[in-house]
């Protein structure tokens, strides 16, 4: 029995042993769940770029496999890392705003996991387009022939006409007078350079005093125009800006009013609380303050049209708010501290007081702003439209009289080049020589105006934006073929 049971066990010791035993499973290779970007991403951005490849696992990637990564289309590796669970691929030379594709290929058994006996990762391509720019193509000045206001007068169109044609070809000199309403600094400029200077700025800065008492003979008074006839009848042009005085409140207007106190009115944001906002919701007192001032220029302007004088016409300067540099309040005028919408508005209303309701035909519109560096894409946001200005202004105070490209074509290339475009103010005197060469076509040149604690003209003030205007420059200046002055304008009666 014994015997029957040992060969039983051996017979079957010896038929287990010839059956065939399966090899244990292979460890599944690390599986590839996510990319950034996504395989067959569109719009990327930049000239570089880091390609994280996340698997399921931790990995590893030896500088020999590193070295199999590739990437076409010109496109080249930085570095290639792996961390945890990322492959990460960093690249440069990438076209940016192309819109050209790229390929990353990550050769099979260039990843490896940690587990033994583990196969490497499958082979992985991933693929990106480049966001597509439009390349930018300056714009040319090509201006529209004819002004905003259908019904402008003769005069305002001949000097239109007169700008369009010089367009290119030469710029007008310009001075802006100082606040007396005279013209001391056309006056001036001829006496030191013998020329006078084709155009001459005035201010309704001093509105609110006008008309002044008869021993206020500090501030001359708004109904006297002899200054601009004088201009106009030598053969000049006549430009007119506003630094618009505001009242802090309802009693400071109150009392000025009353007794040619203005104390409580200011231009500057950081002097005066007036809101632009409620200026401009009828009912308001703000409101009222606007609309009379208002009405109160046009009766000037009325005055000049009265006697067939044009006016190039700059009201609310620098509207674009000069984008914050001026502290908390972000901006330098009062008129832009409300941000873009409402300094649209307040020049439309302007606009349509001016030309609709009062009758005034004899204006050429000039829209300005500072032009600040690194701002010109925010620009287009202040402008009140094509249909509410006749000329683009930019004011430039800058240490140096090279030509100034920059600020021009951004200026051009904020209309397509549809309305000329002017140095509205400046310090030093951008080099007319230079800026022809440049191809940069400014109608004219507004020195700003300095004088002494006398009120005597400084021609050539020790700051640093306006003491390049040395005597020598001014009469080069002047006397460039490149300038129009009074002496060269043709009669545009």
């Amino acid at each position: 029995m014994r015997k029957a049971v040992f060969l039983f066990f051996l017979i079957a010791l010896l038929t287990g042993c010839g059956k065939e035993v399966d090899p244990p499973d292979p460890v599944t290779p690390p599986q590839l769940v996510g990319s950034d970007p996504a395989d067959g991403a569109e719009g990327v951005a930049g000239e570089t770029l880091t390609l994280t490849l996340t698997f399921d696992q931790n990995i590893k990637c030896s500088s020999q496999q590193q070295k199999k990564v590739t990437v076409d289309g010109g496109a080249v590796i930085d570095n290639v890392s792996a961390y945890n669970t990322d492959l990460k691929i960093s690249l440069s030379g990438l076209e940016d705003g192309s819109g050209k594709a790229y390929r990353v290929d990550v050769p099979e058994g260039t990843v490896s996991g940690f587990k033994t006996g583990q196969e490497d990762a499958a082979g992985i391509s991933i693929s990106f387009t480049m966001k597509y720019v439009e390349p930018y193509v300056p714009s040319v000045l090509d201006p529209v022939k004819t002004l905003t206001n259908p019904k402008a007068s003769k005069e305002a169109q001949n000097v239109y006409g007169f700008l369009l044609e010089q367009s290119g070809k030469k710029t007008l000199s310009g001075v802006q007078s100082s606040h007396s309403h005279k013209n001391d600094f056309v006056d001036a400029v001829y006496k030191h350079t013998g020329k006078h200077p084709a155009l001459a700025g005035y201010d309704f800065l001093f509105l609110q005093f006008s008309p002044t008492p008869d021993n206020w003979s500090w501030v001359q008074n708004y109904n006297d125009i002899s200054a601009p006839k004088e201009q106009w009848a030598a053969g000049g042009l006549v430009n007119y800006m506003w630094h618009w005085n505001v009242p802090d409140s309802k009693s400071a207007w109150d009392n000025g009013v009353n007794n040619y106190n203005f104390d409580g009115y200011a231009f500057y944001c950081d002097q005066t609380s007036f809101d632009i906002r409620e200026a401009l919701k009828p009912g308001t007192w703000q409101n009222d303050f606007i609309m009379k001032d208002i009405e109160e220029v046009a009766g000037y302007l009325q005055l000049l049209e009265d006697e067939n004088i044009p006016v190039i016409w700059r009201p609310l300067h620098e509207a674009a708010g000069n984008y914050n540099l001026y502290g908390p309040n972000g901006a330098w005028f009062w008129w832009g501290r409300g941000g873009a919408e409402p300094c649209k508005q307040l020049w439309r209303l302007l606009y349509d007081q001016l030309v609709n309701v009062y009758g005034l035909d004899n204006l050429i519109w000039v829209w300005t702003v500072d032009v600040t560096k690194g701002a010109e894409d925010q620009y287009i946001d202040w402008y009140p439209g094509d249909e509410y200005v006749d000329i683009l202004g930019v004011d430039i105070y800058e240490t140096n009289t090279d030509a100034k490209t920059r600020q021009y074509q951004a200026m051009v290339d904020m209309t397509k080049g549809k309305k000329l475009v002017t140095v509205s103010e400046c310090g030093n005197i951008p080099d007319p020589a230079k800026n022809m060469e440049a191809g940069n076509r400014w109608s004219w040149f507004m020195v700003w105006c300095n004088s002494d604690s006398n009120g005597n003209i400084v021609m050539t003030p020790s700051d640093n934006n306006f003491k390049l205007n040395t005597s020598e420059y001014w009469k080069t200046v002047m006397s460039s073929p490149y300038v129009i002055n009074r002496e060269d304008m043709p009669n545009l009666k």
